[in-house]
């Protein structure tokens, strides 16, 4: 004659709720430990590579010129860097002379994208020339970008240039987000700021400073 089985203790169940929180709380301290040693989010890092202004006028004690730049935007993480909030800022003496929003777009993982960027600023005033130079400074000439565009703008006279000069800011920004595992989402943004230095005269870039 079979013997009906006992129904499992209390003391059964508290053991296995036990051993079932236990594995659930080391599995969790496994995937947080492998989330912030190996798919750590991190910044893009951007680079400017070459600045150029195709084009140029200036009369009136005013100024107009197009506005290229040129940079590469690596993309550090195990994840794909999705963009979709970014932007070129010109500014001159303060002001914004000139802005442009950046397509959204993806970056893979580990990869670096090379990107340009063109538009037009309209006309604005010059500064006072007190606020200009129009003495000697050193310079230093731009180099050659590995996305082929040629370098080294701008007459020189033995590494100084002589006549009046003004300067730019460019500000860009990039924005965006970074998902992790299909399931961790985190948010990112890069920034990147250059001085420009631009002879008044013809609008050659004589150096920039990142």
């Amino acid at each position: 004659m079979v013997k009906p089985q006992k129904p499992p203790s209390g003391r059964t169940n508290l053991a296995s709720c036990i051993v079932a929180t236990v594995f659930l709380i080391f599995l969790v301290i496994i995937v947080l430990i492998v989330y912030f040693t190996v798919f750590k989010p991190q910044d893009p890092k951007i680079s400017v590579n070459t600045v150029q202004l195709p084009s140029f006028s200036v009369g009136n004690n005013t100024v107009s010129f197009t506005f290229s730049q040129y940079v590469t935007v690596r993309n550090p993480n195990r994840a794909v860097f999705s963009h979709y909030d970014s932007s070129i800022q010109l500014l001159y003496s303060g002001s914004q002379v000139g802005f442009m929003f950046i397509p959204a777009g993806k970056i893979e993982e580990g990869r670096t994208q090379y990107m340009a960027a063109t538009f037009a600023v309209q006309s604005f005033p010059l500064a006072p020339p007190n606020e200009a130079s129009a003495a000697t400074m050193p310079i230093t000439t731009t180099t050659m970008g590995p996305i082929g565009v040629p370098g080294g703008f701008g007459g020189t006279n033995n590494g100084n240039r002589i006549g009046p000069t003004m300067e730019i800011e460019s500000r860009m920004e990039m924005g965006g987000r970074i998902r992790v595992l299909h399931f961790f989402t985190h948010h990112v943004k890069a920034k990147s700021g250059c001085r420009v230095t631009i002879a008044v005269t013809d609008g050659s870039v004589l150096g920039f400073h990142c």
